[in-house]
């Protein structure tokens, strides 16, 4: 089945595994990726879901049409470079008009070599994926139009998928490093913190600048630690917390390396431990949870998520393929956040100690600020520890 847009001549193409095809116009870099096809639901924000580093080994469609309209500017990158494989959009991006914006969408896809599809009947393409999960596919962009089908539907079919995929230690960090730049304000942007904070060390899997930005305004010293680190690597630095952050791909893979330099730390029974996303993953399969693959995943910004120990009802951003299995959550770890819309974990804790997660991104701030309670609550556990006569 073929969905072409009648308005110009097709340039890029989209072809499912199951020969599905979707042809439309491609704007941005040329050539092919092959990746897992996943939809996101925000009405904002598109340049930092391409530059979060979640996104590796995915091609976002967007559901909301107005793709580019706000162009894109450095400061809204949450990495140095597009993670996601590349985009589908129904509406060829305009020009931007937004005061922030430095450069069109199309011009900075091209720039940082990532494919872009407009022209795409997105509704049904999100159908799609939700009847069928989130397909394998392949995306090429040829400005004369020129597409090889067969080999396409081929590359799609021959994509291993993000099961059993260690991604995060494609996109950590190489080396430590030190994080002072705080959350954005008007009217002075970004500032540094100045003053001194509680010593965090934050296990980087693919973490956000805006987690990190978080934790330095919550009164945070933060030090990046590669996804990699040791327990010694971490107890070298003397940390008042411990940070994991959110991160692509498998869990149960990144967990071989992962899950037992966690449980070195949770012998530490008075070390404040908080962990987004992947880390809240991480955190699970270390207490002895399980994890499963989704059929379609959350992506967007509108989830609700509700609070089990208050009964309140946040609204959150979430970008997640995996999930925790609560009926998996052993005695003495409690459920403390649920989806409303599926009922899925989101968030656990420990029932007598400082350690805690959550699935969604309380960075993302699409309450605006429901949910960012969770890095007052980790600063707070990190006081808490301090005044503890020590053992």
């Amino acid at each position: 089945m073929n969905s072409t847009p009648s308005q110009t001549k097709p340039t890029a193409c989209v072809a499912l595994a199951d020969g599905t095809l979707f042809y439309g116009v491609g704007f941005g870099a040329t050539g092919e990726t092959v990746a897992e096809l996943c939809f996101n639901t925000a009405m904002t924000g598109y340049q930092e879901i391409m530059t979060d580093p979640s996104y590796a080994g995915q091609i976002v469609t967007f559901t909301f049409p107005h793709i580019g309209n706000v162009g894109t500017n450095p400061e809204d990158d949450e990495s140095a470079e597009p993670v996601a494989a590349g985009m589908v959009v129904k509406w060829l991006p305009t020009d931007p008009s937004n005061w922030r914006a430095a450069a069109r969408l199309d011009i900075w896809l091209g720039r940082r070599g990532r494919i872009g599809i407009g022209g795409i009947d997105t509704r049904r393409l999100t159908r799609a994926i939700r009847q069928q999960g989130a397909p394998h596919v392949a995306l090429a962009h040829d400005p004369e139009g020129n597409f090889d089908i067969e080999a396409l539907v081929a590359k799609a079919r021959a994509f291993h998928g993000l099961e059993g995929q260690d991604l995060a230690r494609e996109v950590t960090c190489s080396q430590s490093y030190h994080w002072d730049e705080m959350r954005w304000a008007w009217p002075e942007g970004f500032t540094r913190r100045k003053t001194p904070g509680h010593k965090v060390v934050a296990i980087d899997y693919g973490a956000k600048r805006n987690i990190l930005r978080c934790l330095a305004s919550a009164g945070c010293d933060v030090t990046v630690l590669p996804a990699t680190a040791t327990a010694q690597d971490v107890l070298a630095h003397d940390p008042a917390g411990v940070f994991l952050s959110n991160g692509p791909g498998d869990p149960v893979a990144t967990g071989e390396y992962a899950v037992p330099m966690i449980q070195e730390l949770l012998a530490r029974k008075d070390l404040p431990i908080f962990g987004i996303c992947l880390g809240h993953q991480m955190l699970a399969l270390a207490l002895g949870a399980e994890t499963v693959k989704m059929n379609h995943g959350h992506h967007g910004a509108n989830h609700p998520v509700k609070d089990l120990t208050t009964g309140r009802v946040e609204i959150t951003s979430m970008n997640h393929g995996f999930c925790v299995d609560s009926q998996s959550l052993p005695e003495g770890v409690d459920e403390t956040h649920v989806s409303l819309f599926d009922g899925s974990n989101c968030g656990i804790a420990l029932a007598d100690r400082p350690v805690f997660s959550v699935q969604y991104h309380p960075e993302a701030s699409p309450g605006p600020q429901d949910s960012y309670y969770l890095f007052e609550n980790f600063v707070e556990a990190i006081e808490k520890a301090a005044r503890q006569p020590a053992h």
